[in-house]
Order: C-alpha cells, then sequence, then structure tokens
C-alpha cells in the first residue's frame, strides 16, 4: 500500500465513483483521510488474534479498541465509516471460527454503529450452509446494511453470493477478473468476479442498482490480468457468456 495516495489521486478526479479506502489502523486513517478524494472508511477487525497479528500487528481485541478512536476521527472529518470482520468464517492459522466468535466479535462492533458492516470469508472456505447461518447469527445482534465479502479459493464464491441474496444481503465486495488476496492468507485467490455475479443476476431475473455493462466488465479484468500477468480468474472471462451472442 506504499503507493495508495498516488492511486487514489489518479482515479479520484476521472472516476465519478464511490471510493472507499480500507485501512488496517489508525496511520491508515490518516493517510486515507488526507486524500479529499476516499468517501468512505473501511476498518478491519480480525475475527482471530492470529490471523490480526499477521496482518496488522493487534488482536480482536486491541483492534476493537481502536475501532472507537477510528470511527471518531472518521466521522469528525465529514466521512462514512464501515466496518469489515477479517476471516469471519475460518482462519489460516487457527482453523474453524466458531459462530459463538463471530457474535462476540459483531457485539463488539455494534458498539461503536458503524454506517455498515461486512462479513468477510477472507481464504475462501465458506460453503452456503455457513453463509445462510452467519448471516442470521450476525442479523440477530445488527440491524443494520451488511455486506458479504468472499473470495473464490475453493469455487464456492457465486453460489455463497446466490445464499447471500436468498437471504436479504444486496450488497457485496467483487473484482473484474476475480483478482485479489491477501499476502497473510496463504493460497487464497481473488474476490468473486464481478462479471460472474452480473451473469447469474441477469440470468435470476434480478437489477443492480446502477447498469453496469457486463461485458465491459469482463474486457476490463482481461486487460487487468494481462497487466498483472495472470489470468483470468472469471468463469465468464474464460468460457463467454450464455447464450452466446449471435
Amino acid at each position: 500500500m506504499a503507493d495508495a495516495e498516488a492511486v487514489v489521486t489518479e482515479l479520484g478526479p476521472q472516476s465519478g465513483a464511490f471510493l472507499i479506502g480500507l485501512v488496517l489502523n489508525r496511520r491508515g486513517v490518516t493517510r486515507a483521510l488526507a486524500t479529499k478524494w476516499i468517501d468512505e472508511i473501511n476498518y478491519v477487525v480480525p475475527a482471530t488474534d492470529s490471523f490480526g497479528r499477521a496482518n496488522q500487528g493487534v488482536s480482536t481485541k486491541e483492534a476493537l479498541a481502536d475501532a472507537q478512536e477510528i470511527a471518531a476521527l472518521v466521522r469528525a472529518a465529514g466521512r462514512k465509516f464501515s466496518v469489515t470482520i477479517a476471516v469471519a468464517f475460518g482462519c489460516p492459522y487457527e482453523g474453524e471460527v466458531e459462530d459463538s466468535r463471530l457474535a462476540e466479535v459483531v457485539e463488539g462492533i455494534a458498539t461503536v454503529a458503524p454506517d455498515e458492516l461486512a462479513l468477510a470469508d477472507t481464504i475462501g472456505c465458506a460453503v452456503p450452509a455457513d453463509v445462510r447461518r452467519r448471516i442470521r447469527k450476525a442479523a440477530a445482534i445488527w440491524t443494520e446494511p451488511l455486506r458479504l465479502h468472499f473470495h473464490d479459493t475453493r469455487r464456492a464464491g457465486i453460489g455463497n453470493v446466490d445464499t447471500a441474496l436468498e437471504n436479504g444481503i444486496r450488497t457485496f465486495d467483487s473484482s473484474a477478473g476475480g483478482i485479489g488476496g491477501c499476502p497473510f492468507a496463504p493460497g487464497a485467490a481473488g474476490n468473486v468476479a464481478t462479471e460472474d455475479i452480473l451473469w447469474m443476476l441477469e440470468r435470476t431475473g434480478m437489477a443492480t442498482s446502477a447498469p453496469i455493462d457486463a461485458a465491459r466488465v469482463t474486457e476490463i479484468g482481461k486487460g487487468t490480468c494481462r497487466e498483472l500477468g495472470c489470468e483470468t480468474r472469471s468463469a465468464i472471462g474464460r468460457a463467454g457468456a450464455f447464450p452466446m451472442a449471435v
């Protein structure tokens, strides 16, 4: 993230988009707020101590304590504040994350009252049954908007999105070409591909809140992957949409 400011400065004036800055600590917040283009600060709280120490140098308890100060800084700057619970479905260091542990973390975050809460399957280990159960567990505590963040490491990502949709979730993190990952989540693939979600929504008869050109997103994903020197992880990027254009 050393050149994050340069990326934001390049994108901000021309994107016309609502930009969210992901931060891991107070220093990240200060850097993000120093740019005038970031509209929302998204702070990461790890569901396990081991991942928290590897990813951002704090335990879950310490991250929750820092969230109070970070929320105050963000609100004083007039920006939106959201929280993502990392490894909410499973941890690369501690294995299974129990529902009771997730509930504890959600309860801690609820005291900060962010504008939005996200559950992240950081290593891509969730299956639909996990998604269904944990949405209900979180919703019993958290009554505000909930977002889901799936990685497609074990090819369950698109099924997890569908299950979340059936359980009332309407906001998801995704990436063109399925790019992404985490250096502290060994073996984790990128996010579920945006174009794959768009194709599924279209076939299901569901519309996005604003029109999105799925074919254009597919081409952007392919181009980005070429720049990164990797193959697209998107199923639509590899196989094409159906029905094929005639």
